[in-house]
């Protein structure tokens, strides 16, 4: 959108579906999350307390910050939550502005017809006063977001939580961890501003939610560790190898086999004898 067309207006339409005519702001209940006073992805102007905002394009230190971030919490989702970026959300009457990365319930809200609000908001803060995110926090909160986090990279780097009570930023222990029903496993606070710490966070989500991939991997690691293992106790108890017979054992992967060799590593008296009885069932 032109944002020297004189046509621009803050009027918001009513709630989807209601018939109401445009409006301006005013007093009363909320509006829907979803009621309009800008037009998404057309223009970049948002509405903060009345006043129009326009959301600049990031430079490197804001977006590869914001792009980190996100790459953290999309992995971090709890079963039957979402994450987006940049999701324009109509905070109050005269408010309608987006938090760089957020986390909301899927699906539909019973009690609107309409997406969830947010649960869990963050933002970027490079060239941006702490009195206007600060403000924008505070709106987010009387909306019901239940917390607000804001990742400080100018200068020194920190992580903050929103405090409704003090109406101010509480310092995060960066050793500390954000638990939340949003998340499948506590957030370490110190992988949302290191790129290798954030690769671990990412990895340890993906082993808590199950991921078939990570589970080979360990499966893997298992296996390996205990053909290791076997080779070890067969050395120790002077019980020589041919290097077939090592191979066989080393690119073994099924842990049931590996157990059995390990269980006649400690009984046979000799390679064959392992080797062989392993293959026998086993008795009760």
């Amino acid at each position: 959108m032109d944002e020297n067309d004189k046509s621009y207006s803050l009027k918001a339409p009513g709630s989807p579906g209601s018939g109401s005519p445009l409006r301006l702001p005013g007093r009363g209940p909320l509006p829907g999350v979803d009621d309009r006073l800008v037009e998404p992805e057309v223009t970049r102007d948002e509405i903060i307390g009345g006043r129009r905002v326009v959301a600049m394009p990031a430079e490197k230190p804001h977006s590869t910050q914001q792009g980190l971030l996100y790459s953290v919490l999309q992995y971090h989702l709890a079963p039957g939550y979402v994450g987006g970026v940049e999701m324009l959300t109509r905070q109050d009457v005269d408010s309608d502005f987006a938090a760089d990365a957020c986390l909301l319930k899927d699906g539909i809200d019973p009690a609107t017809g309409g997406r969830y609000l947010e649960e869990l908001a963050f933002e970027v803060v490079s060239k941006q006063a702490t009195r206007s995110v600060s403000e924008k926090a505070a709106r987010m909160h009387r909306r019901g977001v239940r917390r607000i986090f804001a990742l400080f990279i100018k200068g020194e780097k920190r992580v903050c939580e929103w405090s409704p009570g003090s109406r101010s930023w509480r310092l995060l222990d960066p050793d500390s961890y954000i638990e939340d029903p949003c998340l499948v496993k506590p957030l370490a606070v110190a992988a949302l501003l290191d790129a290798a710490l954030a690769a671990n966070a990412v990895v340890e989500a993906l082993a808590a939610q199950g991921n078939p991939e990570i589970r080979k991997l360990e499966a893997a690691a298992r296996a390996e560790g205990e053909a290791e293992s076997i080779l070890k106790l067969l050395k120790a108890r002077g019980i020589a190898l041919s290097e077939a017979q090592r191979q066989v054992i080393l690119s073994c992967r099924d842990l049931a086999r590996l157990d059995r060799w390990l269980v006649w590593a400690t009984l046979a008296s000799s390679a064959d004898e392992v080797m062989s009885e392993s293959l026998k069932p086993m008795s009760k």
